[in-house]
């Protein structure tokens, strides 16, 4: 049956072979990562226990699972979770949609690019958590002002990744289009779109966790509610298992995020193939 498994969809002897060894290779990497986690939650425990690791600082497994099921049972750690998704999601479509049509609107216009250029550069290099304050003033202490940082995160990145995968395009291709004729926008529906595809994809990973990033930041400086909240609230009552269950959270939730981004961008790279 564990033979079946591992070589399902074998078409030859050799193509078994392969499947096998591929799949046995996975099983292994997965292992060992667990097996790495696992250890590391033991000495976490077991040096709480015995001193070696500071408990109050650090808490423990032990304490932030009781603390986990706690804030299950009342639905409290669901509903911090699902605002501080949702303003992820939000950021997340809005950064990666404004910057990729400003790339396009760029890179439509040699001209803007070259006004635009040094802004650009100047504004990805600004520490973006300095312009918290501007949002909160403009925005408001609520969920426009989170929304708007995690957008200032992940808007600049992604217009200067996407121009830069338009301008890479191979020009012999884009001459041959326009000498048939082709004009600017079917040269960019046509040639330049398609060859900037998995580049535009896989600035869609980078910028889940800039989105998380931009939202966490946001949650600490205007939220009452959200995984960031729980954070600043653990560390104002010195309930660092708090803390730590926020950390969590967060690290699983992105994780999910991050890998359904992944499984949307093989999916479509399979489709254009």
């Amino acid at each position: 049956m564990r033979t079946n498994l591992l070589t399902r969809g074998a078409k030859t002897p050799d193509h078994a072979a392969f499947l096998r060894k591929k799949r046995l290779t996975s099983i292994v990497i997965v292992s060992v990562q667990l097996l790495i986690a696992i250890a590391l939650l033991l000495f976490w425990e077991l040096g709480a226990r015995q001193g070696m690791v500071n408990a109050f600082l650090f808490s423990q497994p032990s304490k932030v699972w009781t603390q986990l099921l706690s804030m299950l049972s009342d639905g409290t750690l669901l509903h911090h979770t699902w605002i501080t998704v949702w303003e992820t999601v939000v950021g997340f479509l809005l950064g990666t949609a404004a910057g990729t049509l400003l790339a396009v609107v760029i890179w439509a216009s040699p001209l803007l690019a070259r006004i635009f250029d040094p802004y650009l550069v100047i504004f990805n290099s600004m520490p973006k958590v300095a312009l918290g304050p501007i949002f909160i003033v403009a925005f408001g202490q609520g969920f426009l002002s989170i929304v708007m940082m995690a957008l200032a995160i992940s808007v600049v990145i992604t217009t200067i990744v996407v121009y830069t995968a338009f301008r890479d395009v191979d020009s012999n291709m884009i001459k041959l289009v326009r000498s048939f004729g082709g004009t600017r926008w079917q040269v960019f529906q046509k040639v330049v779109f398609p060859a900037a595809l998995p580049t535009i994809l896989s600035t869609l990973k980078v910028n889940v966790g800039l989105s998380w990033v931009g939202v966490i930041v946001g949650e600490f400086l205007v939220a009452k509610a959200g995984l960031g909240y729980l954070i600043i609230y653990g560390f104002q009552v010195f309930n660092l298992t708090l803390v730590m269950l926020a950390l969590f959270v967060i690290v699983i939730v992105s994780t999910i995020m991050y890998h359904a981004v992944s499984y949307f961008e093989k999916r479509s790279l399979k489709w254009r193939n």
